[in-house]
């Protein structure tokens, strides 16, 4: 089995760039609910599944991201589930943005999450906007468009909640951001990464303009207490 970082992305982040935010044991992990739903089994043995499904919070989901199909736990059922592609840039591509956005703060939580609700980039909880640096644009005021980073672990970093209001899209801010984000990390010695569904054809294509690579296909299942 590879040890690469990002082979079992949200178990590795929960021992270490999230570890300050796990909840559970060594048998399974899950983030604290406020800021996401994404929690991971140590393994396949059944007291890890055991484990897993007890982090599953009675009014909510569970979500897990795997390199291997994912079987729900025993005790809880599937919402849904999906294929994802994970993609990964030693470079961004292409010629620096004139955007010139805002840096988004605490002030901005309640209209970032918001956007990400309308416009369902990733689940996006009450927290979400702490995991990490966030940058927006605003038209008249209004928070139209943003970007910014979720997954953390030694050496990579992961752009997320990139979402443009319906009204301001084809403009090329989703790009923009997303660029901005990626060279930022870049920058500070990390390799971005991201998570996108495999069937949404166009968006993989728009990332891979930036410079991302395909690097795996993941698995992901989103569970609730049975």
């Amino acid at each position: 089995m590879t040890s690469h970082p990002l082979h079992r992305p949200v178990w590795n982040a929960l021992n270490s760039g999230w570890s300050s935010l796990a909840q559970g044991d060594a048998r399974a992990l899950r983030i604290d609910p406020r800021y996401g739903p994404f929690a991971a089994a140590a393994d396949e043995r059944a007291e890890s599944q055991a484990a897993l499904a007890a982090l599953v919070p009675e009014s909510g989901e569970a979500w897990i991201v795997e390199p291997a199909p994912v079987v729900a736990p025993p005790g809880t059922r599937t919402v849904r589930e999906a294929m994802l592609v994970q993609m990964v840039a030693e470079a961004i591509m292409g010629e620096a943005s004139s955007i010139e956005p805002l840096l988004l703060t605490e002030d901005d939580a309640a209209e970032m999450r918001a956007l990400a609700l309308m416009t369902k980039p990733g689940p996006f909880l009450p927290l979400t906007h702490r995991l990490g640096r966030f940058i927006g644009i605003r038209d008249r005021g209004k928070l139209i468009a943003m970007a910014g980073e979720r997954m953390r672990m030694p050496g990579f970093a992961e752009v997320s909640g990139v979402c443009t209001h319906p009204e301001h899209r084809g403009k090329g801010y989703a790009k923009g951001l997303m660029r901005i984000v990626a060279q930022a990390m870049l920058e500070r010695g990390e390799t971005p990464f991201l998570h996108a569904y495999a069937a949404h054809d166009a968006t993989v294509a728009l990332y891979q303009t930036l410079g991302f690579r395909v690097r795996a296909r993941m698995h992901m299942l989103v569970v609730a207490a049975a």
